[in-house]
């Protein structure tokens, strides 16, 4: 009989405590779903990924957006300025989180899908766009281009430099006379007397993708006479370097580091940071920070200036995939650069951030 008792003990027991599992424990939940990823759209200038020049140093700043914001990025590469506006509209209409616009001839199509599309959130390079969802990111070209100009003044020796820009515009012609301005002020600073020659491409945006005529124009430069030539001509400024090479001259890159490019010819790049700019529009955007209205890069902010004129860079190295011998071409060339020539391009930089040295720009 107690035995019998005891079973029933038991079984009650297990009973009870099936039933307060029951009770206690929650049913399995679902597991929330992962953040979505902040998007961005980037409609790159005419010449695309690659020109080694504007468009790649946009991407940089995406690539490090990607890397330490965790951002998705997709970008489109028209051939003609009216594509622009078509893929302005379709990344509207796919509601990414952020659509940039890289160069000037991105201006009407942003004008006008951004105003179709008011809150979405527009950020463009190199023009000013007077809407509220729109950052513009712009740079004083003329400042870093004003050391491009005063470095060339100093390591000529023909007394004679040139310019070769890309499309004929306001925004290129302050590379132009920034440039002039560089060389000017070295002229009146060291007694010196060199002149500078100018030329432009074309007056649309193919013009910064003809590398053929760039090589034509910089040909011409180094026949009457210059012994280093400046560019500002996105793609085309592959002619110009070519020319240089093969006429045993310097030439001065644009935008990204190009010394690696020619190495031993190109005794500088002047740097114009598009990455530095997108990245913080980026990351200003994801951060519920997004400020419409103009966002100026200079000298001063670290905008604009030269590549290092000492030491061979991380970039100049990668570029060219480790290759000894390559490297050793241009820290060759930046052993030539005399220290005082160094020094006085480190001062100017200083005038021109503290506000001392005004470049001119028209």
């Amino acid at each position: 009989m107690l035995k019998g008792n005891t079973k029933l003990l038991v079984a009650a027991v297990v009973a009870l405590v099936v039933i307060i599992a029951l009770v206690v424990v929650p049913p399995m939940l679902e597991p929330e779903p992962a953040p979505k990823a902040f998007t961005v759209g980037v409609v790159l200038s005419v010449g695309g990924r690659g020109d080694n020049s504007f468009n790649d140093a946009a991407i940089v700043g995406l690539e490090r957006a990607k890397a330490e914001l965790g951002i998705v990025y997709t970008y489109q590469e028209p051939k003609e300025v009216p594509q622009m506006e078509e893929f302005h509209r379709l990344y509207a209409q796919q509601k990414v989180d952020l659509i940039i616009g890289v160069g000037f001839l991105q201006a009407d199509a942003i004008r006008k899908v951004a105003a179709e599309f008011p809150n979405q959130k527009f950020a463009v390079v190199d023009t000013v766009i007077d809407l509220p969802n729109v950052k513009s990111l712009v740079f004083r070209e003329h400042e870093g281009s004003f050391l491009a100009g005063a470095l060339a003044a100093m390591l000529t020796t023909t007394n004679n430099v040139g310019f070769v820009g890309g499309m004929q515009i306001p925004l290129i012609g302050r590379f132009e006379k920034g440039f002039a301005h560089g060389v000017e002020h070295v002229n009146t600073l060291r007694g010196k007397s060199v002149v500078v020659q100018s030329a432009y491409i074309g007056t649309t945006g193919a013009a910064f993708r003809d590398p053929v005529r760039g090589k034509e124009l910089a040909l011409a430069q180094i026949a009457q006479g210059a012994d280093i030539v400046y560019h500002a001509s996105g793609g085309s400024g592959q002619g110009v370097f070519e020319a240089a090479a093969e006429k045993g001259v310097k030439a001065i890159g644009v935008d990204s580091n190009q010394n690696w490019i020619k190495p031993g010819s190109i005794v500088a790049s002047m740097l114009k940071r598009v990455d530095v700019a997108v990245f913080g529009a980026v990351k200003a955007t994801k951060e519920g920070a997004f400020v419409a209205g103009a966002n100026s890069f200079g000298v001063k902010e670290g905008g604009v200036g030269l590549t290092d004129l000492a030491a061979v860079t991380d970039v100049e190295r990668a570029a060219l995939k480790n290759d000894a011998a390559q490297i050793a071409l241009i820290q060759k060339m930046k052993d030539a650069i005399p220290a005082d020539v160094r020094q006085l391009i480190t001062d100017l930089a200083a005038q021109i951030a503290d506000g001392r040295i005004v470049v001119r720009s028209e």
